[in-house]
C-alpha cells in the first residue's frame, strides 16, 4: 500500500477508535437519559464530499429535524444530530412521559427534550476531541432546527463549507429497545480544527510513512 494511502487508512483508524470511545460514553450518557430506552453505536468513520452529504445519508425533501451545537473559536466546528419526524416526534414523547404530539408545530418542551439529547451527545463527542488535540473546546448551547430535508442540512453546512469540501460522519446507530432508529449524527470541523486532528494523528500514523 502507498505511503499516502497507508497513512490516510491508519488516521481514519484512529478517528474510529477515538468515535468508538466517544460513543461509548455517548451511550452510556443517554441510556441514563433515557432511563435504558436508548442505546447507541458506531457503524462507521468516514468522509463525505459536502456535495454528496444528503445522497450519501438518504436524507431528502421529507420533513427533518436538528439539533446543533457549535464550538467557538477557530478550532471549532459543529455537532449535528438529525431525526425524521417520527423518530424526533418519538423521542420528545418518551422523554416527556406523554402521548406523541400529532401537532405540526413543537412546543417549548418538546423542543427543550431534543436540545438536551443534542447537549448530551455533543458533549461526550467534544470530550473526545478534546482529549486527543489536547485543547479546551468551548461548545454553545445547542439549538432546534426544523425544516425540509436538503435544505435544513444546507443551512447547517453553508458555514463550514466555506473552509471545507468534506464531512466528517460519524455513522451512529441509535437503537430503541433493540430496534434502530432514523438518526445521524454529523461532526463539520472548521479548517483549523482539521489541521489540529491531522496533527495530533501524525503520530500515530507516522511509522507507516517511514
Amino acid at each position: 500500500m502507498p505511503n499516502s494511502q497507508c497513512a490516510e487508512s491508519n488516521e481514519m483508524e484512529v478517528l474510529h477508535q477515538l468515535f468508538s470511545s466517544a460513543t461509548y460514553d455517548a451511550s452510556a450518557a443517554m441510556c441514563r437519559w433515557t432511563d435504558g430506552l436508548i442505546t447507541l453505536t458506531l457503524d462507521e468513520v468516514r468522509e463525505i464530499p459536502l456535495e454528496d452529504v444528503c445522497s450519501e445519508l438518504d436524507i431528502n425533501d421529507e420533513l427533518r429535524t436538528m439539533v446543533v451545537l457549535r464550538l467557538r473559536g477557530d478550532i471549532g466546528g459543529e455537532m449535528i444530530l438529525t431525526f425524521d419526524e417520527k423518530n424526533g416526534r418519538q423521542l420528545a414523547a418518551s422523554l416527556l412521559g406523554q402521548p406523541t404530539s400529532e401537532d405540526s408545530r413543537w412546543n417549548d418542551l418538546e423542543k427543550s427534550a431534543l436540545t438536551e439529547t443534542g447537549n448530551i451527545l455533543g458533549c461526550a463527542y467534544i470530550n473526545a476531541i478534546t482529549r486527543l488535540i489536547d485543547q479546551e473546546l468551548i461548545p454553545s448551547a445547542p439549538y432546534f432546527i426544523q425544516d425540509y430535508g436538503a435544505s435544513v442540512l444546507q443551512q447547517a453546512l453553508i458555514a463550514q463549507a466555506i473552509t471545507c469540501d468534506e464531512v466528517l460522519v460519524c455513522r451512529t446507530g441509535f437503537h430503541r429497545e433493540g430496534e434502530e432508529l432514523n438518526w445521524r449524527v454529523l461532526f463539520v470541523p472548521t479548517e483549523a480544527m482539521r489541521k489540529a486532528m491531522e496533527a495530533t494523528m501524525h503520530f500515530s500514523t507516522g511509522i507507516c510513512n517511514r
